[in-house]
């Protein structure tokens, strides 16, 4: 048995002992291999259009055009919440941001008991061998990412809380041992070292000494790219693989429909009252200018070209230890991300740049007759762990709002949903306001409130004062936010009216360019989507409290830790 920390070994045996006995257990009365395997590849940041599939006309992703090809690509996915934390949570829960309660603002950290309730825990506890590699952004149990549970709950870990950067073994000791410097290279090596049953490479927290062969595995390979946190720390070094020097700096890159400098912002996509855009976060300033955000783009696409050199390397490995034929692949994004368009930058809006990804699920385990093919079905990150848990062919918690889509997947049916929900509850200093949307095929309706958020920049201005960090007045958590949170969540359902209404025609205006929303003509539309909206926002809230537990400054200090911003 190897762990790459002694202290590891000695909080978690117990756990461990009882675990693997549970799974050997399982897999030598139960299961075996005649169940699938998974692979669950998440990129970060990502909006719909990065790849050949999805019409990019530039982009080289050929492996991932090829999945799309042999399965399922769904043109119509949306996540729930456009911001890291809250969409990763909803993906593992299968639950809206509305119902789990977790964000950089709630003060919360998830409970172990709802933990225990996500997919990669369901298919440990029935059998599957798990792996988790690259980046995790979802605090778990008392004291969050430093309470050990993320790292104690998987066979094998290789992975880093928070941003990993493009160089990850400059900010997260576990990679130290890895031959490479860039992060879709370094995630590779933690690949290939799952897949070959090899489980050599130093750092890596491993709790047997191999991968049983007749036991199904689950491996989660989380992207800290194409997100600026990656892609603005590219240094072009001696070391870096050639594409990231060279790839695409050749062509003339062109700025995204409707993209409007800084400089030429004359009247704000949204109101300034609601919309704070000058205190947004300075890591998206690059946005103002057109060359600064073409060299973005420049970056994102070589890191979309890594990323799809590794995904045609990983099949590469499947073929060669006979896994291809039982691996599911499952392919998306967290959210999408502004690029200046209408002269915005970053996300967690409800706008189709933030919260439309891509998501192909390719299974090679089902009839040739339902693969290559497109899906328009209206299908959202939540929907995820419920599919994934059906085609392992377990039964789905009743805690799971999400929808299982293997029926679309096979063909039988051609929808899951006539409505989509999504939420912004990220509403602190940085300016984004809290907003709601409901979305079917041809119509979108989005509605936002009072925001009465302090000026980020009022905080910096102090702090420099002061002579306080800034991080320390911008990034710290503390008990009282979590009743502000709490009645984020609430408030609407309480009776709160919106200040400000967008209402879009997106058969005809798929990038959101005009509001219908004050025009007499679109009254009744309006009105319909309203009733639509008080429906979903009902569905999403759920009943009770979630689970969750308190995750603050003031808790990491009663615990003598004292948190850092992620």
């Amino acid at each position: 048995m190897r762990i790459g920390k002694i202290e590891h070994f000695k909080n978690a045996l117990g756990f461990i002992l009882s675990i693997v006995f549970f799974n050997a257990i399982g897999t030598l009365t139960t299961f075996g291999q005649e169940r699938p395997n998974f692979v669950f590849i998440l990129t970060d940041d990502q909006s719909y259009g990065y790849m050949g599939c999805t019409g990019n006309p530039i982009v080289k992703t050929p492996h991932l055009d090829g999945l799309a090809n042999e399965g399922v690509l769904f043109t119509n996915a949306h996540i729930t919440s456009a911001i890291c934390t809250p969409s990763r949570a909803s993906i593992l829960t299968s639950q809206f941001e509305r119902k789990h309660g977790i964000n950089f603002n709630s003060g919360t950290s998830m409970a172990e008991d709802a933990w225990k309730q996500t997919y990669p825990m369901i298919m440990r506890r029935n059998g599957y061998y798990t792996g988790w590699i690259g980046k995790n952004h979802v605090p778990v149990g008392e004291g969050g990412y430093d309470s050990g549970i993320m790292e104690r709950s998987f066979d094998y870990w290789y992975a880093g809380h928070g941003h990993l950067g493009f160089y990850p073994k400059e900010r997260h000791r576990i990679f130290d041992g890895a031959k490479s410097e860039t992060q879709v290279e370094v995630l590779e090596e933690g690949v290939y070292d799952f897949l070959s049953n090899e489980e050599k490479l130093e750092g890596a927290l491993t709790f047997v000494s191999e991968r049983p062969k007749n036991q199904p595995f689950m491996l989660s390979v989380c992207f800290n790219l194409p997100h600026t946190a990656g892609t603005s720390t590219m240094e072009m070094r001696e070391t870096d693989d050639t594409m990231y020097k060279s790839l695409y700096r050749d062509i003339q890159m062109p700025l995204p429909e409707n993209y409007v400098a800084k400089k030429d912002i004359k009247i704000p996509k949204l109101p300034p009252a609601i919309h704070r855009a000058e205190d947004r976060q300075t890591s998206y300033a690059y946005v103002d200018t057109p060359a600064e955000t073409k060299e973005q783009y420049t970056r994102q696409l070589q890191a979309m070209t890594g990323i799809d050199r590794l995904v045609g390397r990983l099949r590469k490995m499947l073929r060669e230890q006979n896994l291809d034929k039982n691996t599911i692949i499952v392919f998306t994004s967290d959210h999408g991300l502004f690029m200046g368009q209408f002269g915005l930058g970053g996300k967690a809006l409800c706008y189709e740049v933030t919260t439309h990804v891509p998501l192909i699920i390719y299974d090679p385990t089902s009839k040739k007759s339902g693969r290559g093919k497109k899906s328009n079905a209206l299908v959202q990150s939540i929907d995820i762990a419920p599919t994934l848990l059906s085609m392992a062919g377990f039964s789905i918690p009743d805690s799971y709002q999400g929808r299982d889509l293997t029926d679309v997947l096979s063909g039988k049916e051609a929808s899951v949903r006539n409505y989509l929900y999504t939420e912004n509850l990220w509403s602190t200093h940085f300016g984004n306001p809290r907003c709601e949307s409901v979305q079917n095929k041809g119509w979108k309706y989005i509605r936002y409130y009072k925001n009465e958020n302090f000026s980020a920049l009022k905080k910096i201005e102090t702090a420099q004062e002061m002579g306080i960090p800034p991080a320390k007045m911008l990034y710290k958590v503390h008990d009282s936010d979590i009743a502000i949170y709490r009645n984020y969540v609430e408030s609407p359902l309480q009776g709160e009216a919106a200040v400000y209404e967008e209402l879009f025609d997106l058969s005809t205006d798929p990038d959101e360019t005009t509001n219908l929303s004050n025009e007499a003509l679109y009254a009744t539309k309006l009105a319909e989507m309203r009733a639509v909206w008080k429906k979903e926002i009902q569905y999403a809230r759920g009943k009770g409290f979630p689970k969750v537990v308190r995750y603050t400054a003031d808790s990491e200090v009663e615990r003598s830790f004292g948190v850092e911003p992620k």
